[in-house]
């Protein structure tokens, strides 16, 4: 097994494949909201990034069961990752949080929670809520990082300094919250050096890593610099080769959730080539394959030092 993959995990956890359910909370961002910023992040979508989730108009049950209805060609057993995906998902008052998590988390096909959201969106009350869930079904939190890199946290208007993902991750594990972290491949300005220290970082802080190629989607303000040629999307063979390197420095403990992302066909503009997963996947795996490529069997310095 040359990577530690969210499959297998999910296979050795639960003894069979488990699907995960986006599910739409109805919640906002405070980097949309005003609290902090009104234009959100520069990448993110209308839908706060939500763009496969059921409709928010629905209960958590009825998008549950909607969500199970869309997978029902791939599984017959009724085994789910209750997932809030769309925008900050602790961000709301404390008894609207533990109503729709508890009306999750207590579904007879949900497995698991998964509570996607921004570190500085995690107070001392929401880590009481999701320590208590998490003694009723495994609860993991997503947070997105995306990089360290000082120019491209400005850049992307992530708007919390690195500090406050160190603070928060180690609070959730600290209660025993399985953390997963998000980080994006091929934001502009960066090299390779500089996302493989954001990989590095994360893992130091992380049980499982997405790893995300950037999506250039309608409607986002990184659509505009885009098409005014600041910045090129990665092509296929720029990425899986950053892919390579960075799966290399993921220590062997750490879960690999994502290899790549799905893009809405619908509103994606560039690079048009991840919409066709089977062909990006196969292509990854060959690569893998080719280039001998083992999690774990690299370290960071192995670059610096190059």
């Amino acid at each position: 097994m040359r990577y530690n993959s969210l499959n297998n995990y999910l296979r050795n956890k639960f003894g069979k494949k488990v699907y995960k359910i986006s599910i739409d909370g109805g919640f906002t961002c405070p980097n949309r909201d005003g609290k902090i910023s009104t234009g959100g992040c520069i990448f993110c979508s209308a839908k706060g990034s939500g763009d496969f989730a059921t409709s928010k108009s629905l209960s958590i049950t009825e998008q549950i069961e909607q969500g199970k209805e869309r997978v029902r060609s791939k599984t017959k057993d009724n085994s789910f990752i209750a997932y809030f995906q769309a925008f900050t998902n602790t961000y709301a008052p404390i008894d609207v949080l533990e109503s729709k998590f508890t009306e999750a988390i207590n579904h007879k096909d949900i497995v698991a929670l998964s509570v996607a959201t921004r570190p500085d969106c995690v107070d001392d009350n929401v880590l009481k809520l999701l320590e208590k869930l998490n003694k009723i079904k495994p609860v993991w939190v997503e947070l997105g990082l995306q990089t360290i890199k000082k120019s491209s946290v400005d850049y992307i208007r992530r708007g919390y300094e690195n500090s406050v993902y160190v603070d928060t991750a180690t609070k959730l594990r600290n209660i025993g919250i399985e953390v997963i972290t998000h980080i994006i491949l091929g934001l502009p300005n960066e090299s390779k050096l500089d996302m493989l220290r954001s990989v590095d970082f994360a893992c130091k802080y992380s049980d499982g890593i997405k790893l995300q190629l950037l999506h250039i989607l309608k409607g986002t303000d990184l659509l505009k610099d885009y098409e005014d040629s600041k910045f090129n999307a990665l092509t296929m063979e720029q990425y899986i080769d950053i892919l390579c390197d960075a799966v290399s420095i993921i220590p062997k403990n750490v879960i690999i959730h994502r290899l790549t992302g799905d893009g809405d066909k619908k509103i994606l503009v560039a690079p048009l080539w991840s919409g066709n997963k089977k062909v990006v996947l196969n292509t990854i795996n060959k690569t893998f394959e080719e280039r001998n490529i083992i999690q774990g069997s690299k370290t960071l310095q192995d670059y610096i030092s190059l």
